[in-house]
């Protein structure tokens, strides 16, 4: 397996404490705190572990604290419903004694019902598209020294954006776009596994969403800019290792938060989940 994918699946696989105790180790991705999908993805692992012969189907999380990434977070479970159908978890991250997450997660038997979904937007298909490192590299030089550390980070997920970004930013733009991803190599035939791996990427990009009609960026020294809360939908089953489509928008910024709201879609069409996100952005200058 590729090299990077190994080490996100051991990041995404949890030391058992107790039998409701997890610990996770964290990486350094760039940013001066904890990647927020990798707290989300753990926390759904954790809650996964606790759970027998159902699969997720939603999750509601809240970040309270950043993350260090130098010290590892420990999950506690809390079994809190066990119904015939349907069961909820509720997990609480903890790191140096506080709490600096929390996620109620609901999992389901699978079970046949009514079937619709919105069509998936018609944009270029992934081949088509240019690589979003390739598109980094002719912004690199010119790019301060901490957007340089973050861009030069090697992902485990291929990013192919359909809107070209703006990497000056000196143009307002439509809160809208739309983005093609995928693992970079084959991951093993596990739903869960990758069900907490999109949860893992859903936090890549969603946020700065609501940056672009205001021509503005995540790395602007004039903006505090944090994730409040994450929440998913899990519709369809879902391969993370093939290309899906993350179709993002944000119908509103207002009292220092941005609203954001994301469809993924398999290339073949089908809406395999749903994202939405609101986060501070606090402009400081």
């Amino acid at each position: 397996m590729n090299q990077l994918l190994e080490d996100l699946i051991k990041v995404m696989t949890l030391e058992r404490l107790e039998i409701n105790l997890f610990r996770g180790q964290s990486r350094d991705i760039g940013s001066p705190q904890v990647f927020g999908g990798q707290v989300l993805g753990q926390a759904l692992v954790a809650a996964t572990q606790t759970v027998e012969n159902r699969e997720v189907h939603s999750l509601h999380a809240y970040f309270l604290r950043r993350g260090d990434f130098n010290s590892p977070i420990v999950y506690e479970v809390d079994r809190a419903w066990d119904g015939k159908h349907f069961c909820t978890r509720r997990v609480v991250a903890i790191q140096h004694g506080a709490q600096i997450f929390n996620m109620s997660a609901s999992f389901q038997v699978p079970e046949r019902g009514l079937d619709h979904q919105i069509s998936m937007p018609d944009v270029p298909m992934p081949e088509a598209l240019e690589d979003l490192q390739s598109l980094y590299r002719a912004a690199l030089s010119k790019a301060p020294e901490a957007v340089r550390r973050v861009l030069e980070q090697k992902r485990p997920f291929e990013f192919r954006p359909v809107e070209v970004p703006d990497f000056a930013y000196s143009v307002k733009q439509t809160p809208i776009k739309h983005v093609w991803f995928r693992a970079v190599a084959r991951l093993p035939d596990d739903e869960a596994l990758h069900r907490c791996l999109l949860a893992y990427a859903s936090d890549f990009g969603l946020l700065d969403t609501a940056l672009r009609p205001h021509a503005m960026n995540m790395m602007s020294s004039k903006l505090v800019i944090a994730s409040i809360d994450h929440a998913m939908w899990f519709h369809r089953p879902v391969r993370v290792d093939d290309w899906l489509l993350y179709a993002m928008d944000s119908p509103s910024a207002s009292g220092a938060r941005g609203f954001n709201r994301g469809s993924l879609f398999a290339r073949d069409g089908r809406l395999v989940a749903s994202a939405s996100q609101e986060g501070l952005i606090r402009v400081t200058a």
